[in-house]
């Protein structure tokens, strides 16, 4: 199987020996981060640092004049990733002989929340998420539609990745995260990251529910999950709690608010790209979970892009789903996790690539080169020699 790997731009620029190193672990392709989220990083191997924080949700190259005069626009990165820090580090890579596929973050930008609070996803008590936009609101869709066209269609990618490309909810790592104390579960979660803004009152409206109604309902069904006296079996404890047709009714509206933003995303790179480009959404194929890994319908998703990349770290029961509606030509890329100290197994990775191709994967996505030890890093050459 063709196997990528993750790379910040930061990793290679100011470090010559990078792009060999990279392309001797026997990956054909490299995935470079081209728009990204706030993030602190080692760089374990840079001959000028071994931190980079980059400070806020930023695009890593400069943005063009589409952003003239509008209100949201993306953020130019600062002196983590300066100039057309994506574009140098593109270059290099491909000098290697790797072929360079963008990676772009979507929905997750805490920047934008705290400088346009009205554009952040507000839960039923209120609070508001600064990472997490709200993708019903037609400024931010217009917004994230011409960010991944711009973002994605960098000068000389093959193809891209879209990350977070649907509803961020809840879940975050943030920065001295202190949200663990209690076990909501897959329940707690779509509740906590049901959406009370505007657009999102209007929405419920439109599926029959009063929006103020259904936030204290939201309240009520959550106070078992603050107690810990309700279990979790995901969507039907929502069901029980919230009642069915109340929740099939948010449901709705959130699927249709999510399929309808990655139509419309997908369609303007396809637009801004080349013949032959590939487009990728980072997936699960339950459609009510938030994250970077967007909940999806399967059969909907491989419609519209050509293929997804799946978490497979902890196993490969996610592909299974998306191996069901695979076509002639589908992209079933699981991604592993080879950083030893971010819970990633190095060594078992032949044998996780072997699982996986069996689940249905055609390719392999491995998170990450930049952040590996160089015994994670041999660890994937020898299992990549082995192929």
């Amino acid at each position: 199987m063709k196997a990528s790997a993750f790379v910040y731009p930061w990793d290679v620029n100011g470090d010559p020996g990078a792009p060999a190193r990279i392309a001797e672990l026997g990956v054909e392709q490299v995935t470079l981060a081209a728009a990204y989220h706030s993030t602190r990083a080692l760089t374990p191997r840079h001959p000028r640092h071994r931190i980079v924080t980059a400070e806020y949700a930023a695009v890593l190259y400069p943005p063009g004049d589409r952003w003239s005069g509008r209100g949201l626009r993306p953020y130019r990165a600062g002196r983590w990733a300066p100039g057309n820090a994506y574009g140098e580090a593109a270059e290099a890579l491909a000098g290697a002989g790797l072929q360079v596929h963008t990676w772009v973050v979507l929905a997750h930008n805490s920047r934008l929340g705290a400088e346009h609070p009205d554009t952040s996803v507000v839960n039923a008590y209120g609070d508001r998420y600064p990472w997490a936009p709200c993708v019903a609101q037609p400024a931010t869709r217009a917004y994230l539609v011409d960010l991944a066209a711009e973002a994605a269609v960098r000068p000389g990618a093959r193809g891209t990745e879209l990350e977070s490309l649907g509803w961020y909810g809840l879940q975050h790592l943030h920065a001295h995260d202190k949200t663990a104390g209690v076990g909501l579960g897959d329940a707690g979660q779509y509740l906590m990251s049901l959406c009370f803004c505007p657009s999102c009152r209007t929405g419920y409206g439109a599926r029959g529910l009063d929006a103020d109604t259904l936030a204290a309902a939201v309240r009520e069904a959550l106070e078992p999950l603050w107690r810990g006296t309700a279990g979790d079996e995901g969507w039907p404890t929502v069901g029980k709690l919230l009642g069915e047709d109340t929740a099939a009714a948010t449901r709705a509206w959130r699927d249709t608010a999510a399929r309808t933003l990655q139509e419309e995303a997908v369609a303007a790179v396809r637009a801004a790209a080349p013949d032959g480009f590939r487009i990728l959404l980072h997936a699960d194929p339950v459609s009510y979970h938030c994250g970077a890994n967007v909940g999806v319908d399967p059969a909907h998703i491989l419609s519209v892009a050509d293929g997804v990349v799946v978490p497979c770290t902890g196993g490969t029961a996610l592909l299974a789903p998306f191996a069901e509606q695979a076509r002639e030509g589908t992209v079933l890329a699981a991604n592993l996790t080879v950083v030893a100290g971010m819970g990633g197994s190095p060594g078992t990775l032949a044998a996780d690539a072997a699982r996986a191709r069996a689940a249905g994967a055609t390719e392999l996505r491995l998170y990450h080169a930049g952040l590996a030890s160089d015994g994670d890093l041999a660890a994937v050459r020898a299992a990549l020699s082995a192929r």
